[in-house]
C-alpha cells in the first residue's frame, strides 16, 4: 500500500486518540460489559447490547487509526528549507482574481483536514491545483460553480 503523507502534529493527534482508545475507552466499555452481565438475562439486556456495540466501534477505530500510522509518511515542514515553493504541510495565502478576497490554507493529510481551521487535504481541487506551483503564479481551480483563477500571495513553513 502506499505511504498517505501526514503533519507531525497530525500524527500526534491520531496517536493521542489511539492512546486514549486502548487505555481509558477500552477499560471502560470491558467494566460496563461486566456490570451488565451481572444485571442476568442478556437477550433483554439494553445495557449490555449497548456496550457491546461500542466495544465494537472502539476496536474498529483502534484497528482503523493503527492501519493509517501504519502507512503514514510523517512530513516536518518546519525540516525543510523555507522557499517560494507550494508544497505539502505550508501556509499558502491566495487571491482571488475575480472579488481580490484573500484566503488563507494549510496542505494537510486527508485525517488533518478541516476547513473550520483553514486545513485543506494535498488532494482537495485547491491543493492539487497550488502544489508546486510559487508565489506569484496563477492558477485555476475548477469548481461546482465553474473555474476560479486566484494568484498565489504568500507560502509560510510551520
Amino acid at each position: 500500500m502506499n505511504k498517505v503523507p501526514m503533519t507531525v502534529s497530525g500524527e500526534a493527534a491520531l496517536r493521542a486518540e489511539l492512546e486514549d482508545l486502548k487505555k481509558v475507552q477500552r477499560p471502560r466499555i470491558v467494566e460496563a460489559i461486566a456490570e451488565a452481565r451481572a444485571h442476568g438475562d442478556l437477550k433483554e439486556n439494553a445495557e449490555y447490547h449497548a456496550a457491546r456495540e461500542q466495544q465494537s466501534f472502539t476496536e474498529g477505530r483502534i484497528q482503523e487509526i493503527e492501519g493509517k500510522l501504519s502507512h503514514a509518511q510523517v512530513i516536518d515542514v518546519s525540516k525543510i528549507p523555507e522557499g517560494d515553493k507550494v508544497i505539502f504541510g505550508v501556509t499558502v495565502t491566495i487571491i482571488n482574481l475575480d472579488s481580490d478576497a484573500s484566503v488563507t490554507y494549510t496542505i494537510v493529510g486527508d485525517d488533518e483536514s478541516d476547513i473550520k481551521q483553514s486545513k485543506i487535504s494535498y488532494q482537495s481541487p485547491i491543493a492539487r491545483a497550488l502544489i508546486g506551483k510559487e508565489i506569484g503564479d496563477v492558477v485555476v481551480v475548477k469548481t461546482p460553480s465553474g473555474e476560479v483563477e486566484y494568484e498565489i500571495d504568500n507560502v509560510t513553513h510551520g
